[in-house]
């Protein structure tokens, strides 16, 4: 009796530890959302708008978004290519400001991913009756068109519905790679999205110009069949947009390895068929990252059943080893529909139950609107903990920002004579400190930074008339300080504002100080809070594996044993800083080579003690143009890409 007692026990007492391992091990799936310029405020509003947003979104566990930046011919974010080609900056909804940056900011700064999604993808425009498109205007070769030789559309009658570029156009994959290495290079973004448009051609069309050439130069001059569902054209056709996004995903990777290639095309046996998206051959080649087709049932019902039915039907086309990456587009919102709380939590169900690890709702407000209902229910039910992003290789790529507020005394440091102004309106938290005094008055803000790595530092500003134009902020990095100047009165400069990116080192330190040495009279400095936000494009090889939970933070956080970092700024004209590190002392070898191969310059042939090093590269009078620097010690060699403008 007694043996059985204490087997009882011991049993009992293993399924206690079991449960709570387990309760710390964060689950694996991808929990995503589009943020769209249509039906939608987020971008288009205000920054204040973008900033509630994630931090709704990070409250119920999404773990990244896709918000919209290629829109009916518009791109929503400053583009120098549109400006160059077209004249178009941004959409004039978001003109004079920067959604992308902020939204980033704000994504970041909660621990959330950001993958632009180019929702328009080889579209130009859409088309009510009549076409209008500037871009085919300016380009005519650029459009694609039916047998007959008009401007292919894909409404229901003649000249609707969506305006199409012929993407088997080397020069219009030029325009859209372009675009997406645009963002790639200026942000400090996640990935790129393509979607049911990119790469994507209605069926019907192909027979434009340039296309024709190309095809009639592959088959003997033969042109291509009048069928336009003829099955080896379609295959031709098909295949050449297989072969654009090879072209991007190059692209992405050159940039580096750990950007995201995501791709939500239309489910294969409608994809295919109608718009020659071969996306089982995209996802068992290895050439996305992550798949999340569009499960959308069909109105009016839009029944739980059929998602179910149009779920399985496009997963068998996948292979069991891509399982892993994929997931489920799922339709929260279209015009009055707004799926409900029950469909929403059991198609989730549905998910989980097939293996498939993660979903993607289109588009917010079918998350936030009704009062929030539908998220709030996610976080109550199935989103109730944390998740990890499965593609992410048990790493976290977008650890959480660490913000010291201006009220944290433990981690703040006031000189002078400062007032602290209680409001609810003004401040991060709300709250700031002010001072007008013209003697001696500094705001000292210290960090416990959880690794070694490269930071951006930002101080969160509340413009008013009153303020300075001449807040110096000093920035400390490991190895020295930097002065930067704010206009605190400007309203350009409202919200999270970048101070520099600096390198710090783990440790309890002081980043930010805050000083009026610069101060006119009867003008105020105002004091909020700080921020560091791990910089990817800078620290590409940090390595941060699990958290155990939010208030202990990191697990584990650690470098490889050598790293060649990605040199910054890149494109740069004419100088830009290589930084390295090295275990032990090592002979080392750090060289520039051009496109050709052939050796340009040597920055470094010696023996280096152990340590992090970095240094300027200034390319004097070298050609603009693609370079590439190689770090060679010890048996260790690592190449990167660098990219001259002039």
């Amino acid at each position: 009796m007694m043996k059985k007692l204490l087997s009882v026990l011991l049993f009992s007492f293993f399924i206690c530890i079991s449960y709570d391992l387990s309760a710390q091990i964060q689950p694996q799936e991808l929990r995503g959302v589009w943020i769209t310029n249509v039906d939608s405020d987020v971008l288009t509003y205000d920054d204040a708008t973008i900033a509630r947003a994630m931090d709704y979104l990070a409250s119920i566990g999404i773990n990244v978004v896709f918000p919209v930046m290629w829109n009916n011919g518009y791109t929503l974010y400053p583009s120098g290519v549109m400006t160059k080609l077209f004249n178009r900056t941004i959409s004039p909804k978001c003109a004079g400001r920067d959604p992308l940056n902020r939204l980033i900011i704000e994504a970041h700064r909660n621990g959330i991913e950001v993958i632009p999604w180019m929702e328009y993808g080889f579209a130009s425009s859409y088309a009510s009756g009549s076409i209008n498109d500037a871009i085919i205007k300016q380009y005519p070769s650029w459009a694609s068109r039916f047998s007959n030789g008009s401007i292919l559309t894909d409404g229901s009658s003649p000249n609707t519905g969506f305006v199409w570029m012929s993407g088997i156009n080397p020069e219009v994959q030029n325009f859209i790679i372009s675009l997406c290495t645009e963002m790639l290079d200026k942000y400090d973004i996640d990935g790129i999205q393509g979607d049911d448009r990119l790469p994507a051609l209605p069926v019907e069309g192909g027979y434009d110009s340039v296309t024709v050439s190309i095809y009639k130069a592959e088959h003997n001059g033969a042109n291509p069949p009048l069928n336009y569902d003829d099955s080896a054209w379609k295959k031709w056709r098909a295949d050449k947009l297989t072969g654009f996004l090879g072209r991007l995903r190059d692209s992405v990777k050159a940039r580096d390895k750990n950007l995201i290639l995501s791709s939500a095309p239309s489910p294969y046996y409608w994809g295919y068929n109608d718009h020659l998206q071969d996306s089982p051959t995209w996802v068992n080649n290895g050439m996305v990252d992550n798949f999340i087709p569009q499960i959308y049932p069909n109105p009016p019902a839009r029944s739980f059943s059929e998602y179910q039915w149009i779920l399985g039907r496009t997963m068998q086309d996948i292979s069991q080893e891509k399982k892993n990456i994929s997931f489920s587009g799922m339709l929260a919102k279209v015009g009055s529909y707004v799926i409900s709380t029950t469909d929403i939590v059991n198609c989730v169900k549905e998910n989980r139950a097939r293996g498939i690890m993660g979903e993607t709702y289109f588009f917010y407000e079918g998350i936030a609107n009704q009062n929030r209902k539908n998220g709030d229910t996610l976080k109550a039910t199935v989103y109730s903990r944390p998740a990890m992003l499965p593609y992410r290789n048990s790493r976290i790529w977008r650890p959480k920002a660490i913000v010291v507020n201006e009220d944290d005394d433990s981690l703040t440091i006031r000189v002078g004579n400062w007032k602290k102004e209680v409001s609810s309106a003004i401040g991060y938290k709300p709250n700031v400190y002010l001072t007008n005094d013209t003697s001696e008055a500094s705001f000292t803000y210290k960090i416990d930074v959880p690794y070694d790595g490269w930071f951006g530092v930002y101080a969160y500003v509340e413009p008013n008339q009153l303020l300075s134009d001449k807040a110096l902020y000093r920035v400390f990095s490991s190895e020295d300080s930097s002065e930067i100047t704010v206009n605190q009165s400007s309203g350009a400069n409202k919200g999270w504002y970048k101070l520099k990116d600096v390198y710090l080192k783990k440790g309890l330190q002081r980043v930010v100080r805050l000083e009026n040495s610069q101060i006119s009279g009867g003008k105020y400095i105002l004091a909020d809070a700080v921020m560091i936000i791990l910089n990817r494009k800078l620290s590409p090889d940090l390595i941060i594996t699990s958290v155990k939970d939010e208030e202990k933070g990191f697990d584990k956080a650690g470098l490889k044993s050598y790293r060649l970092e990605n040199n910054y700024p890149n494109p740069f004209n004419p100088s830009t800083t290589i930084r390295y590190s090295i275990p032990s002392e090592s002979n080392v070898s750090l060289k520039v080579f051009d496109l050709l191969g052939r050796e340009v310059k040597t920055l470094v042939s010696e023996r280096m003690p152990a340590g992090t090093h970095q240094l300027e590269f200034n390319a004097g009078n070298i050609a603009s143009g693609v370079y590439f620097y190689r770090l060679t010690a010890e048996g260790y060699s690592e190449t990167k890409k660098m990219i001259l403008t002039r």
